[in-house]
């Protein structure tokens, strides 16, 4: 049973790196693409803190997606890091890290990461599915905000 898991997707936006960069920045926008946060639309949510700065915070309540949060740690020309905690169904930290990257004409290559450690015992027991299901919802994610991007 693995202790640790490691997810890494990429996608090539026809929007330049600013754009991109400021759409995931801004948790303002984060259920409109983020297929965990669309997994259940009545979850209630609280954004605070500003828009693209470290401190920036999206936090959520749920029956099916539970309770936790995700903040900016840093940011800076072309990465941003988040950290993600979950509170229930159980305990666990994560890091999201973003990584954007000129590509072609004002394309931008977007890779998602996001690794944490699986707590003992459900969530070690569910990694096999737990990382299957997170490379669903990044590759549909990623698909989302290429979609919202590019209008």
């Amino acid at each position: 049973m693995p202790k640790v898991y490691n997810i890494e997707k990429f996608v090539i936006i026809k929007t330049p790196v600013g754009e991109v960069m400021n759409r995931v920045g801004n948790l303002n926008d984060y259920a409109i693409w983020n297929p965990w946060q669309q997994s259940e639309p009545a979850s209630s949510r609280n954004i605070t803190g500003n828009a693209n700065t470290p401190g920036h915070k999206y936090a959520w309540q749920g029956k099916k997606i539970g309770v936790g949060s995700l903040t900016i740690k840093s940011i800076d020309d072309k990465h941003i890091h988040f950290e993600l905690e979950f509170l229930k169904p159980w305990k666990s930290k994560a890091r999201d890290n973003w990584l954007f990257e000129p590509w072609g004409d004002d394309e931008t290559k977007v890779t998602w990461q996001n690794s944490g450690n699986l707590p003992w015992p459900m969530a070690r027991l569910m990694g096999p599915m737990l990382n299957k299901n997170l490379n669903h919802q990044f590759e549909t994610g990623l698909k989302n905000l290429k979609k919202l991007c590019e209008g």
